[in-house]
């Protein structure tokens, strides 16, 4: 096997293992309000989300995949750009490990676009970046809360008028049930957009390595890419699997106080969020959506039932995951150059 075949292999194994911490690190997101109203147990929970994450492969066009592929223009005579997108994949790896033992929800998928970025202008300049691909994702880290947070507070405004002649009790036991479907939902958006991140990068790594021509795509008809595919969903389930409890805590515990009805409101608008964005191929942040969701449904009762604190420090490792991931994966990529050919 020749040299940049080996690298390609051992590219496309460290994207899986991201793919895999990635599940973990962002399992909080579909399991934190179904855990923290007390309907499943975590353990059940995180299979729950798991088995979804899974199935979403058979739902959602890899549109999200296209996207993540071209954020840089890869030469294919060019074996450099297999470096750029294994120093990308290790600036995140890097990022989501540091924020995960924080304790803090921030995005994997900023954090590897981030690490594209930061490689690829370390490689050959800002003219390898399609800006325009980046912007549309960066556009997105005040939408997708936004939303969130907008769609959640009107499913909870509604939630309130349609029931307000039920007694709490069969309030409670209505959607207790219900969060079983909105966590499903969740789960699905949440595998529907993630994995496709990860298969957009094993995608420019093929491409990168002259395996791929530049404007393939995936199927799952097709053997060539189906193995992508499938990988991607299946290390996102294991990880999710695996659970992500710091970050739990902080997102179903010490944002706002959650019962069923408002689980289900945030999970519910969490998930339209995401089937919008993974329809149009934006890579948006799941922990953005599902946090601005929680911050809206907290909100409709009175702004102090949210802890703004919370909110604000999450905020900052928002804001700061681009610009830092794309510092570490521009010195990982100064790191390997004395293996760059």
């Amino acid at each position: 096997m020749e040299p940049i075949a080996l690298i390609v292999v051992g590219a496309v194994v460290v994207a899986l293992a991201f793919d895999i911490i990635n599940g973990f690190h962002d399992a909080a997101n579909s399991i934190a309000t179904v855990v923290s109203t007390r309907v499943l147990s975590p353990r059940m929970a995180v299979l729950w989300a798991a088995f979804f994450n899974f199935v979403a492969m058979f739902v959602f066009a890899p549109r999200v995949a296209d996207t993540v592929s071209k954020i840089v223009r890869i030469t294919p005579e060019d074996s450099a750009f297999v470096w750029v997108v294994l120093a990308a994949l290790i600036g995140a790896i890097v990022w989501d490990l540091l924020t995960w033992w924080w304790g803090l929800p921030t995005s994997s998928s900023h954090a590897l676009i981030g690490g594209l970025v930061g490689a690829g202008i370390a490689h050959d300049g800002m003219d390898v970046i399609r800006w325009d691909k980046v912007m549309a994702t960066v556009e997105f880290i005040p939408l997708a809360p936004l939303i969130g947070l907008v769609i959640g507070f009107l499913n909870m405004l509604a939630v309130y008028w349609i029931f307000r002649r039920w007694r709490p009790a069969s309030v409670d036991g209505f959607f207790r049930k219900g969060q079983l479907l909105s966590a499903a939902l969740y789960s699905l958006g949440h595998g529907g957009n993630d994995a496709q991140k990860t298969m957009g990068i094993i995608v420019a790594l093929l491409v990168a390595g002259g395996y791929f021509s530049p404007d393939v795509e995936l199927h799952l008809d097709r053997w060539e890419t189906l193995w992508i595919i499938l990988s991607c969903h299946l290390a996102m389930g294991i990880g999710t699997a695996l659970g992500g409890w710091r970050i739990v805590k902080t997102m179903g515990m010490k944002i706002t106080k959650l019962k069923p009805v408002g689980g289900f409101c945030a999970e519910t608008a969490g998930a339209i969020t995401l089937f919008l964005a993974t329809h149009a191929g934006i890579p948006v942040s799941t922990t953005h959506t599902i946090t601005g969701a929680i911050i809206g449904v907290g909100s409709i009762t009175k702004l102090s039932g949210v802890k703004w604190g919370v909110a604000k420090r999450i905020v900052w490792a928002w804001v700061l995951t681009i610009p830092l991931s794309a510092l570490i994966a521009a010195l990982c990529f100064y790191l390997l150059l004395p293996w760059v050919s």
